[in-house]
């Protein structure tokens, strides 16, 4: 993005960015605010519950948490697309109901359409306001020069960088000059590199008051990135989600990764992180081991993503105990691909999770230990033992005469107690998983469970 001086005559008044509010009120509050989704059987899947939250003028709030805790969601409620079970959700000063005038999103993609320049996506939100014709050209090349992409308007997608894709999403959605900008994950799609280029001009320009903007939030799995942007943090649990604490980032932008009371700020949201994870699963914050019934839903995980954490973690420097902070960066993991891998591995008792370490178990210890075939016996134990559903598969095919079960007969069981989505891929991580431990065989071609030895 531009940070250098450039013509400020698109700048928006204040009062094309929503009505004028009393002082200190909000620009945005939600109050008791719940979503749930309708399931097969009758019965309602819930996704949110009793949220609370307040966007004050000049914020930027965080939401962090794990994939399935509601976040983009609520980001949806907030936009008006999709409206709340109960609860309120007021913007500008206004209860939402339908799209918000003042609300702009950014997504991980930028979805631009591909056969239209970076000049004609950036006017599409301005031509569905139905303004003049040289008032939509004008502010859309000053949308563009703000977000450095000057000299690109001709360009179609095919010929930018996935940043620059992603420059001219956020050019569409500044050019309509919204109170409270949502930002989906915006930088999650990018390179290390572009990512943080994007995410300092944006902060550049959101301290020189240069965006017409009065208020962020930003959902994102990434927690360094949630210190570096935002003034508050919320922290979401799942099933359903729920904000479960909010940490204020009081350090002066611009904000430096190595200073201690960023580091110290990074700690204490992987502490929350792995207590949040307590929670989700047991309801306690003093089970460190959680339980995997039949209706749990069980993340996309992989056999060599267990062994590759086990054995990182067995290994130099940590000697079986790691820093979530230390190891996450280290293996160059956000916590959304790192907490799944560290929580399965709790689940089996391989290892512990609780303030912010894991810390391998004796058996997880044995398992880093080990030979091939030593492994793979240890690992089919513990899935018969704590992963209900892998024990449940097993038991159907031994009872049967054919030792054979098709993937329906599990998926319907499964939709009882979740969307059919998580139903299909928490029956995909089983499936890896059975396979490792030898307790079953799958064949995806005629999509049957068996007892076969291939």
């Amino acid at each position: 993005m531009n940070t250098s001086h450039h013509d400020t005559t698109g700048r928006p008044d204040p009062a094309s960015r929503g009505p004028a509010l009393p002082d200190a009120a909000p620009l945005l509050e939600l109050r008791g605010v719940r979503k749930s989704f309708p399931r097969p059987d009758g019965g309602e899947l819930l996704v949110l519950d009793g949220i609370d939250l307040t966007l004050r003028e000049g914020e930027v709030i965080g939401l962090l948490g794990r994939s399935g805790s509601g976040k983009s969601t609520l980001l949806r409620l907030i936009a008006g697309l999709a409206a709340p079970v109960a609860g309120s959700v007021t913007c500008l000063g206004q209860e939402v109901a339908g799209p918000p005038p003042g609300v702009a999103m950014v997504f991980q993609s930028a979805a631009l359409f591909p056969w239209l320049t970076v000049l004609e996506n950036v006017q599409l939100g301005l031509e569905a306001l139905g303004l003049p014709p040289d008032e939509i050209r004008r502010r859309s090349l000053d949308a563009i020069d703000l977000i450095g992409l000057d000299g690109f308007e001709s360009a179609y997608p095919r010929e930018l960088s996935g940043g620059m894709r992603q420059r001219v999403g956020f050019a569409r959605a500044l050019v309509v000059h919204p109170a409270i900008l949502l930002m989906d994950e915006p930088f999650s799609a990018l390179d290390v590199l572009t990512a943080e280029t994007l995410r300092t001009d944006f902060l550049d320009l959101w301290a020189e008051g240069q965006l017409p903007i009065r208020g962020v939030i930003l959902v994102t799995h990434n927690i360094e990135e949630a210190v570096l942007m935002c003034d508050r943090i919320l922290v979401f649990g799942c099933n359903p989600g729920r904000i479960l604490k909010e940490i204020a980032v009081d350090l002066p932008q611009p904000r430096v990764r190595l200073d201690p009371g960023f580091r110290d700020i990074v700690e204490r949201l992987y502490v929350e992180m792995t207590t949040a994870a307590a929670v989700r699963a047991t309801g306690t914050r003093t089970e460190l081991f959680p339980g995997a019934g039949i209706g749990t839903v069980l993340p996309p995980v992989s056999s060599n993503m267990l062994a590759g954490l086990i054995e990182a973690v067995a290994g130099p420097p940590y000697d079986g105990k790691a820093d979530l902070p230390v190891i996450a960066a280290s293996l160059n993991l956000e916590i959304d691909r790192l907490f799944p891998v560290a929580e399965t591995l709790q689940m089996l008792r391989f290892a512990e999770m609780a303030g912010g370490d894991i810390t391998l178990t004796p058996e997880g210890k044995r398992f880093a230990d080990a030979d091939t075939d030593a492994r793979k016996h240890l690992f089919a134990q513990h899935l018969l033992t704590y992963v209900a559903l892998a024990a449940h598969i097993r038991r159907v095919l031994d009872e049967r005469p054919g030792h054979r079960a098709p993937w329906h007969r599990f998926l319907d069981e499964l939709e009882d107690h979740m969307s059919p989505r998580a139903g299909a891929r928490t029956l995909r991580t089983v499936i890896d998983l059975g396979r490792y431990a030898e307790i079953f065989a799958y064949d995806d071609r005629r999509r049957v469970f068996s007892l076969d030895n291939p």
